[in-house]
């Protein structure tokens, strides 16, 4: 498959480390992928569903204990403890690799290697990265079919001497103790072992596109972000692109995919879906930054879509599309809650057993058919709204810049930042208020710096640090904007109606680039003047419109508390320009 010696080389010693039965080449075939899933079905590590109804749909179950991403057990592996900060988690890199080692030493023995040479971003692309991933899982083979460029035309992409990311996986024996998701930035080397789960085994995912590539792209001065990319479309044809970056729970995926409502209708505008979770950017010839999504599919979470939050999602999962910890129905097909139709009388859970609505535990507690953080993987080329811009070379070119949060009180609805600086420092203190669901104790505040906190593979400091060089690197940097869907009135009711809604903020913003309306400037920075956000057909009172961007200062200054408590943990790091916009902002409010 390659004349590539080191690569050769590197994967003869990762054999010789785990022990595999046999090696095999993934080569991006469909010949290939079809035997795949038949050994998968087989096994019973994928169970087919019905084709009729889901053709090309497959179906997979984790590990009880194997869920989701293990942050406590992901390390960034440096020299330096200071290159990492005081946020990341740090492991040396002769500890991080003596530990893993002895835990993938023989552990694919009775399996197969499987090598998946992989490209992030268009083969080809300046913007792109190579990867090579070998694992001992079908299931991850399968999914990096989806998310990434995969096969022959990556190896020859490569070349001879051509520089790649060793990417080493293992299930080993799912075991929890065992665990380890380990990035070795100086070495361009990521290992991870003990588990199945996507977050932590898709290794071209948050492992290379943000931990490896944010440590890249700091040497060689471009931006790897947790962000999505659209493009908006208005009646003239002309289409301006904005990405985002949103903590969990903040509606990323739904607003990448948005479909306008039919009450919209002053300004008819298009959504074209770039990507939904990672943005690659760069500075380009026009002084100007350019994005790139860097992946070919969504791992998105299926719990709560619907056709109200995300219809273009359930179009987008009709088919070719792998289901993980859903409900499985006697028919084949699959189910989540919060999904469309009724509620299947039976099924099996994620977890494999016999499942009926209302079924309690032993806590008296109702046992739910899919896992909150169930997933579904599917290629972007399905998604109904996807951008004909998805495989262009140099990307897109990025008007504005939106950064959010779930905030029950304190932030409007929307706010644009003064200047790139101060945006920074929007984006250095964004936080999202926890919901007892997902994260335990309802209301209290994560901070968040620009959705990366655990994502970033140094240290957070020296990351501000990078977005402030930049931007001054710009001929026109983009604008930023901060958004809060979630905002609440005394009753708890959320204040916005959300989803399909948003694009008339989006149209503000927009807006607000081409210099086409004012602004009212608060403490915090420019929020709309009402008559400028399009509210036709919304049945929003006057008194809603005005809670949506009131400022309570009192709520403010007790947040510039949080938020220097969160800012002294990065101690020394932190760029004294964020310092500056913290004791302007604190004058403001006074």
């Amino acid at each position: 498959m390659t004349k590539h010696n080191k690569l050769d080389r590197w994967v003869k010693d990762m054999a010789g480390l785990c022990k595999p039965d046999s090696i095999i080449w993934i080569d991006g075939s469909e010949k290939q992928k079809k035997n795949l899933e038949k050994e998968a079905f087989s096994t019973g590590e994928l169970i087919q569903l019905d084709q009729k109804k889901l053709p090309g749909c497959v179906y997979h179950r984790t590990a009880i204990n194997d869920v989701a991403r293990t942050e406590n057990l992901t390390f960034i592996c440096t020299k330096r403890k200071s290159d990492v900060g005081p946020i990341n988690n740090w492991m040396s890199p002769p500890k991080a690799y003596k530990k893993a080692s002895d835990i993938f030493r023989g552990s694919m023995k009775g399996r197969k290697m499987y090598v998946i040479p992989f490209s992030m971003g268009p083969v080809g692309s300046p913007f792109s990265k190579i990867g090579v991933e070998l694992t001992d899982s079908i299931y991850v083979v399968l999914n990096m079919l989806i998310m990434t460029h995969v096969g022959r035309d990556v190896l020859d992409a490569l070349g001879c001497d051509g520089e790649f990311t060793r990417c080493l996986h293992g299930k080993a024996q799912i075991d929890i103790n065992k665990r380890l998701i380990l990035h070795f930035p100086e070495d361009n080397t990521i290992w991870s072992v003990g588990s199945g789960y996507g977050g932590n085994v898709l290794l071209g995912k948050k492992c290379l596109s943000l931990r490896i590539a944010s440590h890249i792209a700091r040497k060689e001065g471009w931006m790897a972000e947790h962000m999505l990319i659209m493009g908006l479309e208005d009646a003239n044809g002309h289409i301006q692109y904005i990405t985002g970056a949103f903590p969990s729970a903040c509606g990323k995926t739904n607003l990448a995919m948005l479909v306008p409502p039919k009450s919209f209708k002053k300004k008819t505008y298009r959504v074209w879906t770039v990507g939904d979770d990672i943005a690659w950017m760069r500075i380009d010839s026009d002084g100007c930054l350019w994005a790139i999504n860097p992946e070919t599919g969504f791992f998105g979470v299926t719990p709560g879509t619907n056709s109200l939050s995300n219809p273009n999602a359930l179009k987008t999962i009709e088919k070719n599309t792998i289901f993980t910890n859903v409900l499985l129905k006697p028919d084949r097909t699959v189910w989540w809650e919060d999904s469309d139709g009724p509620v299947p009388k039976k099924g099996i859970d994620w977890k494999g057993y016999p499942w009926k609505p209302g079924r309690l535990d032993k806590d008296g507690k109702v046992i739910k058919g899919a896992h909150p953080n169930s997933r579904f993987t599917a290629p972007i080329s399905q998604c109904p709204s996807v951008s004909f811009r998805l495989e262009h070379h140099h990307g897109v070119p990025v008007s504005a810049i939106m950064l959010g949060g779930r905030r029950a009180h304190l932030a409007p609805l929307v706010y644009e930042s003064f200047n790139w600086q101060h945006g920074v420092y929007v984006g250095a203190t964004m936080a999202s208020e926890r919901t007892s669901a997902q994260f335990g104790k309802l209301g209290e505040v994560r901070f968040d710096p620009m959705a990366m906190l655990p994502f970033c593979g140094y240290n957070m400091g020296d990351y501000l640090k990078h977005w402030l060089k930049l931007g001054k690197k710009m001929v026109k940097p983009p604008r930023i904007f901060y958004v809060n869907w979630f905002r609440v009135d005394k009753q708890g009711k959320f204040l916005w109606p959300g989803f399909g809604e948003n694009i008339r903020i989006l149209d503000w913003i927009l807006k607000r680039c081409n210099n086409e309306v004012g602004a009212i400037k608060t403490p915090i920075g420019y929020i709309p003047k009402i008559e400028d956000i399009n509210m036709s057909g919304l049945n929003l009172s006057k008194d809603i419109q005005r809670q949506l961007f009131s400022i309570n200062k009192k709520e403010w200054r007790e947040e510039l508390e949080r938020q220097y408590k969160f800012l002294t943990k990065l101690k020394n790091s932190l760029p004294k320009e964020i310092w500056q916009e913290y004791g302007a902002l604190n004058k403001r409010l006074k």
